[in-house]
């Protein structure tokens, strides 16, 4: 039992720690204008070597050129992980990674799989985060059913 409970903790450690690197680097770097790449485009300037990686910069640029969605995103990767380093608020913290680690396993499967190494560690990401769900059921179970209402 103590061991679980170690287990526990060093996934909410490794999530938490994930999470609020990802944040941290959603506000460090460049802002781009939101007609960056049409600029590009219109000098005649490569945008990327090849189509995938063409995909995935207009994806991320795109989150980006909305002007609050590339911060929103980062704001709750650091509410995440910190949720998540607490112990105290982590199962919480889980419940809101779990959209968070989801998108980033299909950003991953869909737009790099040929990336295995990435794709490995994301995969083991999204299965902690369902983990720690998982093993908190007892305790929002009664959030989903409660028997009481339908009496």
């Amino acid at each position: 039992m103590k061991l679980l409970k170690i287990f526990i903790i060093v996934l909410n450690l490794f999530i938490g720690g994930f999470m609020i690197n990802g944040g941290i680097k959603k506000f460090t770097g460049e802002k781009p204008s939101p007609y960056k790449v049409i600029e590009q485009v219109q000098k005649g300037e490569e945008i990327a070597p090849n189509e995938e990686i063409l995909v995935i910069k207009n994806y991320i640029f795109g989150m980006k050129q909305t002007g609050y969605f590339w911060p929103f995103l980062g704001v709750m990767e650091l509410l995440a992980g910190i949720l998540l380093i607490s112990q105290v608020f982590a199962k919480i913290g889980a419940f809101i990674t779990l959209p968070i680690t989801l998108n980033i396993f299909l950003f991953h499967l869909f737009l790099e799989p040929h990336e295995i190494g990435e794709l490995i560690l994301v995969a083991a990401l999204l299965i902690a985060n369902l983990y720690l769900i998982f093993v908190s059921y007892k305790h929002w179970k009664p959030l989903l059913y409660n028997k009481a209402i339908l009496s």
